[in-house]
Protein backbone atom coordinates (compact mmCIF):
# COMPACT_ATOMS: atom_id res chain seq x y z
CA UNK A 1 0.00 0.00 0.00
CA UNK A 2 1.03 3.60 -0.53
CA UNK A 3 2.71 5.12 2.49
CA UNK A 4 1.49 8.61 1.74
CA UNK A 5 0.57 10.60 4.83
CA UNK A 6 -0.36 14.19 5.48
CA UNK A 7 2.17 16.29 7.37
CA UNK A 8 -0.69 17.84 9.35
CA UNK A 9 -0.75 16.24 12.84
CA UNK A 10 -3.70 13.94 13.46
CA UNK A 11 -4.76 13.62 9.84
CA UNK A 12 -4.41 10.24 8.17
CA UNK A 13 -3.77 9.58 4.52
CA UNK A 14 -6.88 10.08 2.41
CA UNK A 15 -8.84 11.56 5.30
CA UNK A 16 -12.09 13.18 4.10
CA UNK A 17 -11.01 16.65 5.24
CA UNK A 18 -12.21 18.57 2.21
CA UNK A 19 -13.97 15.79 0.31
CA UNK A 20 -12.61 14.33 -2.96
CA UNK A 21 -10.01 16.32 -4.86
CA UNK A 22 -11.36 14.97 -8.12
CA UNK A 23 -14.69 13.43 -9.08
CA UNK A 24 -15.39 12.05 -12.54
CA UNK A 25 -19.11 11.50 -13.10
CA UNK A 26 -20.75 9.68 -16.03
CA UNK A 27 -17.96 10.78 -18.39
CA UNK A 28 -18.37 9.94 -22.08
CA UNK A 29 -15.72 10.61 -24.73
CA UNK A 30 -16.16 9.88 -28.43
CA UNK A 31 -13.97 10.23 -31.51
CA UNK A 32 -15.56 11.05 -34.84
CA UNK A 33 -13.79 9.15 -37.62
CA UNK A 34 -14.46 8.43 -41.30
CA UNK A 35 -15.59 4.94 -40.31
CA UNK A 36 -17.99 6.07 -37.60
CA UNK A 37 -18.00 7.18 -33.97
CA UNK A 38 -15.55 5.42 -31.66
CA UNK A 39 -16.92 5.35 -28.12
CA UNK A 40 -13.71 5.46 -26.11
CA UNK A 41 -15.17 6.28 -22.67
CA UNK A 42 -18.69 5.16 -21.76
CA UNK A 43 -19.89 6.49 -18.44
CA UNK A 44 -16.82 6.47 -16.19
CA UNK A 45 -17.21 7.35 -12.52
CA UNK A 46 -14.33 7.57 -10.03
CA UNK A 47 -12.89 9.86 -7.40
CA UNK A 48 -9.62 10.42 -5.56
CA UNK A 49 -8.82 12.22 -2.30
CA UNK A 50 -5.73 13.99 -1.03
CA UNK A 51 -3.00 11.49 -0.16
CA UNK A 52 -4.85 8.66 -1.89
CA UNK A 53 -3.64 6.55 -4.82
CA UNK A 54 -6.16 5.30 -7.36
CA UNK A 55 -4.83 2.78 -9.87
CA UNK A 56 -6.73 2.54 -13.17
CA UNK A 57 -6.06 -0.82 -14.84
CA UNK A 58 -6.94 -2.34 -18.18
CA UNK A 59 -5.64 -3.44 -21.56
CA UNK A 60 -4.62 -0.98 -24.25
CA UNK A 61 -7.71 0.68 -25.70
CA UNK A 62 -9.78 0.36 -22.54
CA UNK A 63 -10.10 4.16 -22.15
CA UNK A 64 -7.63 4.75 -19.30
CA UNK A 65 -5.49 7.38 -21.00
CA UNK A 66 -8.39 9.05 -22.83
CA UNK A 67 -10.11 9.61 -19.48
CA UNK A 68 -6.90 11.18 -18.14
CA UNK A 69 -6.56 13.41 -21.20
CA UNK A 70 -10.16 14.54 -20.79
CA UNK A 71 -9.42 15.45 -17.16
CA UNK A 72 -6.37 17.46 -18.23
CA UNK A 73 -8.24 19.09 -21.11
CA UNK A 74 -5.66 18.06 -23.70
CA UNK A 75 -7.87 16.07 -26.09
CA UNK A 76 -7.87 17.27 -29.69
CA UNK A 77 -11.45 18.49 -30.20
CA UNK A 78 -12.34 17.60 -32.90
CA UNK A 79 -12.06 14.69 -33.57
CA UNK A 80 -12.75 14.11 -29.86
CA UNK A 81 -15.95 15.26 -28.21
CA UNK A 82 -17.42 14.95 -24.72
CA UNK A 83 -21.19 14.51 -25.16
CA UNK A 84 -21.88 14.37 -21.45
CA UNK A 85 -20.34 13.98 -18.02
CA UNK A 86 -18.71 16.02 -15.28
CA UNK A 87 -15.09 16.42 -14.16
CA UNK A 88 -15.18 18.12 -10.77
CA UNK A 89 -12.00 19.41 -9.16
CA UNK A 90 -12.65 20.50 -5.58
CA UNK A 91 -16.36 20.60 -6.40
CA UNK A 92 -16.11 22.71 -9.57
CA UNK A 93 -16.88 21.25 -12.98
CA UNK A 94 -13.85 21.77 -15.19
CA UNK A 95 -15.84 21.07 -18.36
CA UNK A 96 -17.85 24.28 -17.85
CA UNK A 97 -14.81 26.47 -17.11
CA UNK A 98 -13.34 28.92 -19.57
CA UNK A 99 -10.00 28.10 -21.21
CA UNK A 100 -8.02 30.59 -19.14
CA UNK A 101 -9.47 29.36 -15.87
CA UNK A 102 -8.82 25.73 -16.76
CA UNK A 103 -5.27 26.56 -17.84
CA UNK A 104 -4.56 27.92 -14.35
CA UNK A 105 -5.59 24.59 -12.84
CA UNK A 106 -3.57 22.53 -15.31
CA UNK A 107 0.01 22.36 -14.06
CA UNK A 108 -0.62 24.35 -10.89
CA UNK A 109 -3.31 22.13 -9.35
CA UNK A 110 -3.35 19.02 -11.57
CA UNK A 111 -0.23 17.77 -13.32
CA UNK A 112 0.40 14.79 -15.60
CA UNK A 113 3.36 12.47 -16.08
CA UNK A 114 3.32 11.07 -19.60
CA UNK A 115 4.34 7.52 -20.47
CA UNK A 116 6.93 8.37 -23.14
CA UNK A 117 9.28 10.91 -21.59
CA UNK A 118 11.46 11.20 -24.71
CA UNK A 119 8.44 12.24 -26.80
CA UNK A 120 6.98 14.48 -24.09
CA UNK A 121 10.20 16.46 -23.61
CA UNK A 122 11.33 18.95 -26.26
CA UNK A 123 14.52 17.51 -27.83
CA UNK A 124 16.02 20.91 -28.75
CA UNK A 125 15.70 22.52 -25.32
CA UNK A 126 17.74 21.67 -22.24
CA UNK A 127 15.93 19.94 -19.39
CA UNK A 128 16.78 22.90 -17.15
CA UNK A 129 15.06 25.30 -19.53
CA UNK A 130 11.97 23.08 -19.72
CA UNK A 131 11.76 22.66 -15.95
CA UNK A 132 12.32 26.36 -15.40
CA UNK A 133 9.57 27.31 -17.84
CA UNK A 134 6.97 26.31 -15.25
CA UNK A 135 8.31 28.97 -12.87
CA UNK A 136 8.79 31.61 -15.56
CA UNK A 137 5.23 31.24 -16.91
CA UNK A 138 3.28 30.66 -13.71
CA UNK A 139 5.35 32.59 -11.14
CA UNK A 140 7.14 35.24 -13.21
CA UNK A 141 10.58 33.99 -12.17
CA UNK A 142 13.69 35.34 -13.89
CA UNK A 143 15.86 32.99 -15.96
CA UNK A 144 18.41 32.73 -13.16
CA UNK A 145 15.74 32.01 -10.56
CA UNK A 146 14.06 29.45 -12.82
CA UNK A 147 17.37 27.68 -13.44
CA UNK A 148 18.08 27.51 -9.71
CA UNK A 149 14.65 26.01 -9.09
CA UNK A 150 15.24 23.49 -11.91
CA UNK A 151 18.44 22.32 -10.19
CA UNK A 152 16.54 22.04 -6.91
CA UNK A 153 13.87 19.91 -8.58
CA UNK A 154 16.46 17.65 -10.22
CA UNK A 155 18.09 17.16 -6.83
CA UNK A 156 14.72 16.33 -5.29
CA UNK A 157 14.11 13.50 -7.78
CA UNK A 158 17.68 12.28 -7.21
CA UNK A 159 19.33 13.05 -10.51
CA UNK A 160 23.09 12.88 -9.81
CA UNK A 161 25.17 16.03 -10.33
CA UNK A 162 22.05 18.09 -11.03
CA UNK A 163 23.92 21.41 -11.15
CA UNK A 164 26.22 20.05 -13.85
CA UNK A 165 23.46 18.31 -15.84
CA UNK A 166 20.85 21.06 -15.82
CA UNK A 167 22.00 22.23 -19.28
CA UNK A 168 21.93 18.72 -20.80
CA UNK A 169 19.33 17.70 -23.37
CA UNK A 170 16.76 14.87 -23.02
CA UNK A 171 18.66 12.44 -25.26
CA UNK A 172 21.67 12.68 -22.92
CA UNK A 173 19.73 11.02 -20.09
CA UNK A 174 18.78 7.37 -19.63
CA UNK A 175 15.13 6.31 -19.76
CA UNK A 176 14.89 6.17 -15.99
CA UNK A 177 16.47 9.62 -15.58
CA UNK A 178 14.13 11.10 -18.22
CA UNK A 179 11.18 9.72 -16.30
CA UNK A 180 12.52 11.39 -13.14
CA UNK A 181 12.68 14.67 -15.08
CA UNK A 182 9.02 14.21 -16.05
CA UNK A 183 8.17 13.64 -12.38
CA UNK A 184 10.13 16.77 -11.45
CA UNK A 185 8.23 18.76 -14.07
CA UNK A 186 4.90 17.53 -12.69
CA UNK A 187 5.97 18.45 -9.15
CA UNK A 188 7.30 21.89 -10.06
CA UNK A 189 4.30 23.86 -8.79
CA UNK A 190 3.42 21.38 -6.01
CA UNK A 191 0.03 20.34 -7.46
CA UNK A 192 -2.78 18.79 -5.45
CA UNK A 193 -3.18 15.90 -7.89
CA UNK A 194 -0.85 14.04 -10.23
CA UNK A 195 -1.96 11.75 -13.04
CA UNK A 196 0.79 9.28 -13.94
CA UNK A 197 0.08 7.63 -17.30
CA UNK A 198 2.12 4.41 -17.56
CA UNK A 199 5.11 6.04 -15.79
CA UNK A 200 7.23 2.85 -15.90
CA UNK A 201 6.68 1.87 -19.55
CA UNK A 202 9.81 0.49 -21.25
CA UNK A 203 11.86 0.62 -18.03
CA UNK A 204 13.54 -2.44 -16.55
CA UNK A 205 12.15 -3.92 -13.34
CA UNK A 206 14.74 -2.33 -11.04
CA UNK A 207 14.18 1.15 -12.46
CA UNK A 208 10.40 0.63 -12.32
CA UNK A 209 10.66 -0.01 -8.59
CA UNK A 210 12.83 3.09 -8.11
CA UNK A 211 10.36 5.31 -10.01
CA UNK A 212 7.38 3.96 -8.06
CA UNK A 213 9.20 4.38 -4.73
CA UNK A 214 10.05 7.95 -5.68
CA UNK A 215 6.42 8.72 -6.54
CA UNK A 216 5.24 7.26 -3.23
CA UNK A 217 7.84 9.26 -1.28
CA UNK A 218 6.96 12.54 -2.98
CA UNK A 219 3.25 11.86 -2.56
CA UNK A 220 3.85 11.44 1.17
CA UNK A 221 5.82 14.68 1.32
CA UNK A 222 3.19 16.78 -0.46
CA UNK A 223 0.02 14.83 0.51
CA UNK A 224 -1.02 14.71 -3.15
CA UNK A 225 -3.70 12.63 -4.75
CA UNK A 226 -2.32 10.24 -7.36
CA UNK A 227 -4.04 8.54 -10.29
CA UNK A 228 -1.81 5.78 -11.60
CA UNK A 229 -2.74 4.49 -15.06
CA UNK A 230 -1.24 1.16 -16.06
CA UNK A 231 -1.86 -2.27 -17.55
CA UNK A 232 0.71 -3.86 -15.21
CA UNK A 233 -0.88 -5.26 -12.07
CA UNK A 234 2.54 -5.90 -10.54
CA UNK A 235 3.40 -2.20 -10.57
CA UNK A 236 0.43 -1.14 -8.43
CA UNK A 237 0.32 -3.94 -5.84
CA UNK A 238 2.39 -2.08 -3.24
CA UNK A 239 1.48 1.54 -3.98
CA UNK A 240 -2.26 1.79 -4.70
CA UNK A 241 -5.03 2.26 -2.16
CA UNK A 242 -7.87 1.36 -4.49
CA UNK A 243 -8.24 0.06 -8.04
CA UNK A 244 -10.65 0.73 -10.89
CA UNK A 245 -10.54 -1.84 -13.69
CA UNK A 246 -11.59 -0.58 -17.13
CA UNK A 247 -12.79 -2.48 -20.19
CA UNK A 248 -14.16 -1.00 -23.43
CA UNK A 249 -14.48 2.45 -21.90
CA UNK A 250 -16.34 1.36 -18.74
CA UNK A 251 -15.28 0.61 -15.19
CA UNK A 252 -16.07 -3.06 -14.63
CA UNK A 253 -14.71 -3.46 -11.11
CA UNK A 254 -13.67 -1.32 -8.16
CA UNK A 255 -12.02 -2.51 -4.95
CA UNK A 256 -9.37 -1.75 -2.33
CA UNK A 257 -6.11 -3.06 -3.75
CA UNK A 258 -5.53 -6.09 -1.55
CA UNK A 259 -9.15 -7.23 -1.74
CA UNK A 260 -9.09 -7.13 -5.51
CA UNK A 261 -5.93 -9.25 -5.67
CA UNK A 262 -7.33 -11.74 -3.14
CA UNK A 263 -10.88 -12.01 -4.48
CA UNK A 264 -11.69 -10.43 -7.85
CA UNK A 265 -15.41 -10.14 -8.58
CA UNK A 266 -15.36 -9.73 -12.37
CA UNK A 267 -14.24 -12.37 -14.91
CA UNK A 268 -12.09 -9.82 -16.73
CA UNK A 269 -10.19 -8.95 -13.54
CA UNK A 270 -9.83 -12.66 -12.81
CA UNK A 271 -8.35 -13.13 -16.29
CA UNK A 272 -5.87 -10.29 -15.78
CA UNK A 273 -4.71 -11.76 -12.46
CA UNK A 274 -4.43 -15.26 -13.90
CA UNK A 275 -2.22 -13.86 -16.68
CA UNK A 276 0.49 -12.79 -14.22
CA UNK A 277 3.50 -15.19 -14.23
CA UNK A 278 3.92 -17.02 -10.92
CA UNK A 279 6.98 -18.70 -9.44
CA UNK A 280 4.95 -21.73 -8.35
CA UNK A 281 3.85 -22.39 -11.95
CA UNK A 282 7.26 -22.85 -13.50
CA UNK A 283 7.08 -24.74 -16.78
CA UNK A 284 3.32 -24.31 -17.15
CA UNK A 285 1.71 -22.50 -20.06
CA UNK A 286 0.90 -18.88 -19.20
CA UNK A 287 -2.83 -18.14 -19.14
CA UNK A 288 -4.13 -15.57 -21.63
CA UNK A 289 -7.60 -14.09 -21.99
CA UNK A 290 -9.06 -15.42 -25.23
CA UNK A 291 -9.88 -13.09 -28.08
CA UNK A 292 -9.15 -9.40 -28.52
CA UNK A 293 -10.47 -6.20 -26.99
CA UNK A 294 -13.55 -4.95 -28.86
CA UNK A 295 -13.50 -2.53 -31.74
CA UNK A 296 -14.71 0.74 -30.19
CA UNK A 297 -16.61 1.51 -33.39
CA UNK A 298 -18.65 -1.66 -32.89
CA UNK A 299 -18.81 -2.51 -29.19
CA UNK A 300 -20.76 -5.78 -28.72
CA UNK A 301 -24.30 -5.51 -27.37
CA UNK A 302 -24.85 -6.38 -23.74
CA UNK A 303 -21.71 -6.78 -21.65
CA UNK A 304 -18.77 -5.76 -23.85
CA UNK A 305 -16.66 -8.57 -22.36
CA UNK A 306 -19.16 -11.33 -23.22
CA UNK A 307 -17.38 -12.60 -26.40
CA UNK A 308 -14.27 -13.38 -24.29
CA UNK A 309 -15.92 -14.33 -21.01
CA UNK A 310 -15.93 -17.96 -19.81
CA UNK A 311 -19.07 -17.26 -17.73
CA UNK A 312 -21.11 -15.53 -20.46
CA UNK A 313 -24.77 -16.48 -20.71
CA UNK A 314 -27.65 -15.31 -22.92
CA UNK A 315 -28.41 -12.42 -20.58
CA UNK A 316 -24.86 -11.10 -20.96
CA UNK A 317 -25.31 -10.76 -24.74
CA UNK A 318 -28.38 -8.55 -24.40
CA UNK A 319 -28.24 -6.52 -21.17
CA UNK A 320 -25.53 -4.11 -20.04
CA UNK A 321 -24.74 -4.84 -16.37
CA UNK A 322 -24.52 -1.94 -13.96
CA UNK A 323 -21.75 -1.69 -11.37
CA UNK A 324 -23.35 -3.83 -8.67
CA UNK A 325 -22.33 -3.46 -5.00
CA UNK A 326 -20.34 -6.52 -3.91
CA UNK A 327 -21.25 -8.16 -0.60
CA UNK A 328 -20.49 -11.25 1.47
CA UNK A 329 -22.86 -14.21 1.46
CA UNK A 330 -24.63 -12.86 4.54
CA UNK A 331 -25.34 -9.60 2.73
CA UNK A 332 -22.64 -7.55 4.46
CA UNK A 333 -21.49 -4.97 1.86
CA UNK A 334 -17.80 -4.85 1.06
CA UNK A 335 -16.71 -1.20 1.25
CA UNK A 336 -15.52 0.27 -2.01
CA UNK A 337 -16.31 -2.88 -3.99
CA UNK A 338 -18.35 -3.03 -7.16
CA UNK A 339 -18.57 -5.37 -10.15
CA UNK A 340 -20.28 -4.86 -13.51
CA UNK A 341 -21.16 -8.54 -13.83
CA UNK A 342 -24.48 -10.34 -13.40
CA UNK A 343 -22.61 -13.30 -11.93
CA UNK A 344 -20.10 -11.55 -9.68
CA UNK A 345 -20.86 -13.90 -6.77
CA UNK A 346 -19.58 -16.92 -8.71
CA UNK A 347 -16.37 -15.09 -9.67
CA UNK A 348 -15.86 -13.76 -6.12
CA UNK A 349 -15.93 -17.30 -4.71
CA UNK A 350 -13.95 -18.90 -7.54
CA UNK A 351 -10.70 -19.79 -5.76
Amino acid sequence: MSTAVDKTPGRERGAPDDGPLLEVRDLHVEFVTRDGVAKAVNGVDYSVRAGETLAVLGESGSGKSVTAQAIMGILDMPPARIPRGEIRFRGRDMLTMGKDERRKIRGQKIAMIFQDALSALNPVLSVGFQLGEMFRVHQGASRAEAKAKAVELMDRVRIPAAAQRVNDYPHQFSGGMRQRIMIAMALALEPDLIIADEPTTALDVTVQAQVMDLLAELQAEFHMGLILITHDLGVVADVADKIAVMYAGRIVETAPVHELYARPAHPYTRGLLDSIPRLDQKGQELYAIKGLPPNLLRIPPGCAFNPRCPRAQDRCRVEVPELYPVAEDDGTPLEGRGSACFFWKETLHDR
